[in-house]
């Protein structure tokens, strides 16, 4: 079932949004070679609940982490680890930010330090491919339009975009309909209407889209080991266009 959010409802995920975008912020000062994605998580869960929040994802289907870290060619829920990011790794910091019931879903890419220009390209156009499906993502326009703007962007630029993950509705539970596929068609699928609350959440390979999934049953990779990126926003689709309600400008 599909819900429409209220004015309360969103407020409160606005509020969990802003706070999620302050922990991005200060893991981007931390992230460096030498750290490891343990020591990441551990702050994570330790800022969330010294501002009166939690990690939503926590406890979620027994996931035991407050963050999910995808190194290299780890394409979404990788668990973190106590192995240091090295020189050219690109990692994803992936965290959901519960207060009061509010919720709020955002992945991010980062740098360890000096990146290769392919992998710096990588991370720019999944980042561009975000804000160009959000561009689609207005009352009355249909969940394909997000997708095919994103897929038509990617692939132009040489990449290609993982197909068995997608976005999703969100609050006041984790997951929820609809699922908002980074490909497709346009003016296909569900019209998007006032109230509804998404996550889009391109996951963009180096190489092939395909993935497969480790022995921990959480964590997928690339079939090929090329690189993925992902970067996530939460977004109110509004009357006068999408709320971005973790956006870090």
């Amino acid at each position: 079932m599909i819900t429409r959010k209220s004015k309360r409802e969103i407020e409160k995920m606005q509020a969990a949004g802003d706070l999620l975008v302050k922990t991005h912020k200060e893991i981007a000062k931390m992230i460096r070679p030498g750290i490891t994605t343990m020591e990441i998580d551990a702050f994570v869960e330790d800022f969330l609940t010294k501002n009166g929040a939690t990690p939503e994802q926590k406890g979620y289907n027994g996931y035991e982490y407050a963050t999910c870290a995808s190194i290299n060619d780890e394409i979404c829920h990788g668990f973190p680890r106590n192995e240091k990011l090295k020189d050219g790794d690109i990692v994803t910091i992936d965290m959901v930010v519960n207060i009061d019931g509010g919720l709020a879903d955002s992945a991010w890419t980062y740098a360890v330090g000096n990146v290769d220009e392919k992998g710096k390209h990588l991370m720019a156009v999944t980042k561009e491919s975000l804000y160009k499906g959000i561009e689609q993502a207005q009352v009355g326009n249909r969940i394909g339009d997000i997708g095919h703007a994103i897929q038509t962007f990617a692939e132009a630029e040489g990449f290609s975009v993982v197909r068995d993950f997608t976005g999703h509705g969100i609050g006041p539970t984790l997951h929820e309909d609809p699922h908002i596929p980074h490909f497709g068609l346009p003016n296909k699928g569900m019209r998007l209407k006032e109230g509804m609350v998404i996550t889009i959440e391109p996951m963009i390979n180096e190489g092939d889209w395909r993935s497969k999934m480790d022995s921990n049953g959480w964590t997928a990779r690339t079939v090929d080991k090329g690189r993925s990126a992902q970067y996530e926003h939460t977004i109110v689709i509004t009357k006068d266009g999408p709320l971005i309600i973790t956006d870090q400008d």
